[in-house]
């Protein structure tokens, strides 16, 4: 089964959650106005996707920080944070990483160990973990940050769901959909007794929990909690808003799901139409728009249409992002799922190598997405008759998968599938009998 990379309901509101704690209200005493001039640009970029132009000020604003405060203040911490979310975004998780540590200690020394700052440098920490693949690290900066919410801010604080609602999403992550219900549940009621029915984080929380349900494939469930963040999304935010271009996008994909294309392909256009409208026809989220309307042309066999809005998808993301972000990965494996559907593996076998590269470098070689990207271009080699080169790539990607994930994940289950479909289709029963009876729920 082929998949695409980094694509799915979450995605765009995960950022809307970064955003939140890469820019905190400016502290009471602001550093210098120079700084506070600098942070507005930064903002400003950010939003607009423009990370790479965003980065030579935001080193700036922390040299300006640095300076006039020192390097031990918290607003040194919060422009150290800042630089740490740019370089996260660029999909740059080696220069993120000592910054948003070197974050983290800067406000544990100033503020101590258990101040809201201080959990929300916990909670970016974890989130880069998170994008890493390194589920082990991420879990206990997640409890840590929520355990230090619920101290200071209470159980009750919308804070504190934003805790509940990003260790949940880190399960479902981890294919733990049992650990993760409760606590996107308990986000959900937070939100709807502190925020009230209709705010735009409640909406946050119903999708999340919808893109839960519909991981566990449970449409009927997930349906209503899409239509209802759609709802409050229109309402509170207004028909043209980027986070409404998002419910849309995710209702569109529910519907996708389940075969229902007809209600599905207007809703995508609409979401592409605010996206391009709102943010620009250069933004990264825009080219998510792009590679999810192409998706839903290519499922219903329509490549005439699907090609155009992928190879653009893919133009976008290069430009914005770089040749080597794992969502420029993530537009390539795409485009080569469809190339592989039209049998053209000549123009398919590159791309895949060249986002299985990209995988490697940006994530590193034991990274679920690697995993992924191992996959298709094993499955092309086989599509194509090519055993000998498939086997190593099927077996690597299920190593990945049974380390990273561990033997219970529904990745896992679809590498022993793909391992055993491959013996099957090699005449070898003996193979692949036991590893399709492991791929069993």
């Amino acid at each position: 089964m082929k998949r695409s990379i980094c694509e799915g309901p979450l995605w765009t509101l995960l950022l809307i959650f970064i955003l939140v704690f890469l820019f905190p209200p400016p502290s009471p005493a602001q550093s210098t106005d120079d700084a506070k001039k600098l942070n507005g640009q930064l903002i400003q970029l950010y939003k607009e996707g423009r990370y790479k132009e965003a980065i030579p000020i935001a080193e700036k604003a922390l040299a300006v920080r640095e300076k006039a405060l020192g390097p031990d203040h918290p607003d040194t911490a919060t422009s150290l944070n800042n630089l740490a979310g740019l370089y996260k975004s660029m999909g740059d998780y080696a220069k993120a990483e000592p910054l948003y540590r070197r974050s983290l200690a800067v406000r544990e020394k100033a503020l101590g160990p258990d101040h809201p700052l201080t959990a929300s440098s916990l909670n970016n920490l974890a989130g880069l973990y998170e994008s890493m693949g390194d589920y082990a690290k991420a879990e206990p900066l997640y409890r840590r940050s929520l355990a230090v919410r619920e101290k200071a801010l209470g159980p009750d604080h919308p804070d504190t769901a934003t805790s509940l609602n990003n260790l949940a999403g880190l399960y479902k992550s981890m294919g733990d959909y049992a650990k993760a219900e409760p606590l996107y549940r308990r986000s959900l009621a937070v939100r709807e007794k502190a925020l009230g029915p209709d705010h735009p984080d409640t909406a946050t929380s119903l999708n999340n929990l919808a893109g839960l349900y519909e991981s566990m494939g449970d449409y009927a469930k997930a349906e209503p909690l899409y239509r209802r963040s759609l709802a409050i999304c229109e309402k509170a935010l207004g028909p043209d808003h980027p986070d409404t271009a998002t419910s849309l996008n995710n209702l569109a994909l529910l519907y996708e799901s389940m075969g229902d294309y007809a209600k599905a392909e207007p809703l995508y256009r609409r979401s592409l139409a605010i996206c391009e409208k709102a943010l620009g026809p250069d933004h990264p989220d825009t080219a998510t728009s792009l590679n999810n309307l192409a998706g839903l042309y290519k499922s219903m066999g329509d490549y005439a249409k699907a090609e155009p809005l992928l190879r653009r998808s893919l133009a976008v993301r290069e430009k914005a992002l770089g040749p080597d972000h794992p969502l420029t990965a993530s537009s390539l494996n795409n485009l080569a799922v469809l190339y592989e559907s039209m049998g053209d593996y000549a123009k398919a076998e590159p791309l895949y190598r060249r986002s299985l590269a990209v995988c490697e470098k940006a994530l590193g070689p034991d990274h679920p997405l690697t995993a992924s990207s191992l996959n298709n271009l094993a499955g092309l080699y086989k599509s194509m008759g090519d055993y000998a080169k498939a086997e190593p790539l099927y077996r690597r990607s299920l190593a990945i998968c049974e380390k990273a994930l561990g033997p219970d994940h529904p990745l896992t289950a679809s590498s022993l599938n793909n391992l055993a479909g491959l013996y099957k289709s090699m005449g070898d029963y003996a193979k692949a009998e036991p590893l399709y009876r492991r791929s069993l729920p």
